[in-house]
């Protein structure tokens, strides 16, 4: 399977231990050309303190492309309201500063959710419309980003597909092959019913361990290997067999990757670049 090295891309969660300008150094070295960044690092900062110009001369320096910040979190938890659209003018006003073209949006993820799930459906659709003007004022993409965790208030890609029709505006889906493992969706009907266009982005990890898909978390997202049990080269093969001709940045999370030095980041991106094109 053959897939352009413009087509991938590096979440800054692989790096927890490096400053921005090493992260951006590290994708360049392997090849690469296009990063994710965070407002959850270490410093706290999307640009760890760096101003929308500097961060800009590093990523021209480097010919490298801000693809996202991620990520807007609660954003379909009506109590969260009262803050949500300055955290999202926040976000939108510092990706437009860096020229970042997207911000990614993480519904609520708790157990302790009281909501139906029609409820949970209505909330996640207004929030979408409320959310509309601003990343129309920004001129920056929404990618809406389903979690697969029982918990969440938004699992599915195909109701978030359907969401983001209802609200006929210009939002994207993010596919996370975690999440899309654990949602449990009939492939079959993923196939039948999936519009790729819908897709902006997907996100690829790898798990190792053998446990029952409902006890696995984010501490088990590693990179990708021949025993995955998310099967995320499979995931890519179907997508790419479905048409999809977008991005895959890779996003492992587990807190083993504090440990990792460079040459282990890089070893881990070019062995897994190298398995999804074998």
């Amino acid at each position: 399977m053959f897939i352009a090295q413009n087509r991938f891309c590096i979440n800054r969660k692989i790096a927890p231990n490096l400053s921005i300008e090493r992260f951006i150094q590290l994708v360049k070295k392997c090849g690469l050309n296009k990063v994710e960044l965070r407002n959850d690092m270490p410093s706290g900062e999307v640009t760890d303190g760096l101003t929308a110009a500097q961060l800009n001369a590093l990523a021209n320096e480097y010919e490298i492309e801000i693809v996202t910040i991620n990520a807007l979190q609660y954003f379909n938890l009506p109590e969260h309201g009262s803050v949500l659209l300055q955290e999202a003018e926040n976000l939108l006003k510092q990706a437009q500063a860096i020229n970042c073209h997207g911000v990614i949006l993480c519904p609520n993820c708790n157990a302790s959710d009281p909501r139906s799930a029609g409820q949970k459906e209505q909330d996640t659709l207004d929030a979408l419309l409320l959310l509309a003007p601003l990343f129309k004022k920004y001129q920056i993409t929404g990618l809406v980003e389903p979690l697969g965790f029982e918990i969440s208030s938004l699992r599915s890609h195909l109701l978030t597909q359907s969401i983001i029709r209802q609200s006929a505006t210009p939002y994207k889906m993010v596919l996370d092959t975690f999440h899309y493992y654990l949602s449990d969706i009939v492939q079959a009907e993923f196939d039948a019913h999936i519009d790729v266009n819908t897709i902006g982005l997907v996100h690829l990890s790898g798990v190792e361990e053998a446990r029952l898909k409902s006890t696995l978390t984010d501490e088990d997202r590693i990179m990708l290997s021949e025993q995955d049990k998310l099967q995320s080269k499979q995931q890519v093969e179907n997508l790419e067999r479905l048409g999809y001709q977008g991005i895959y940045a890779f996003e492992p999370f587990s807190s083993q990757l504090t440990t990792w030095s460079e040459a282990d980041i890089e070893r881990e991106i070019r062995h897994s670049i190298a398995y999804l094109q074998s």
